[in-house]
């Protein structure tokens, strides 16, 4: 699968490796604009290219989340909706009253735990598929 195709088509399915270094590729992205805007910008104006930048990295984190949650057996709406629970409540922090930012920051910290668990550590479904049959012919025999 092409890098494009990697980022911006919510089809399919990748592994973890694949998973792991788009992943990295965006993060990594992210994190050298928001030190290497500031030195060629004013500070309002590299601000907001690193909010634009952070809105826009959504795009292609759901689309690796979703083909992950694809190979897992999952729906890709379930990639999608944990993508958009890790990064949503902060961005709704400001808007809410202070109370709710305990349940924002628990909100975002179970959705990271599970996105971590099943898309960044369990195998395909296709290789545990292909173990299982194994297992059963081992039991009945």
């Amino acid at each position: 699968m092409g890098p494009i195709r990697l980022f911006s088509d919510f089809d399919g399915r990748i592994g973890l490796r694949a998973f792991w270094f788009g992943s990295a590729a965006v993060a990594l992205t992210l994190l050298a604009l928001q030190k290497l805007a500031p030195q060629f910008t004013d500070r309002q104006t590299a601000q907001t290219i690193v909010a634009f930048a952070g809105a826009f990295a959504l795009f292609p984190w759901a689309a690796l989340a979703a083909k992950r949650a694809n190979d897992r057996g999952s729906t890709p709406l379930f990639g999608i909706l944990l993508i958009c629970a890790i990064v949503l409540p902060e961005q709704l922090r400001s808007w809410l009253p202070f109370g709710w930012r305990p349940s924002l920051e628990a909100i975002s910290t179970i959705a990271w735990i599970a996105a971590f668990i099943d898309l960044g550590l369990m195998p395909s479904a296709k290789d545990e598929a292909v173990a299982q049959p194994a297992t059963a012919e081992a039991s009945s025999g």
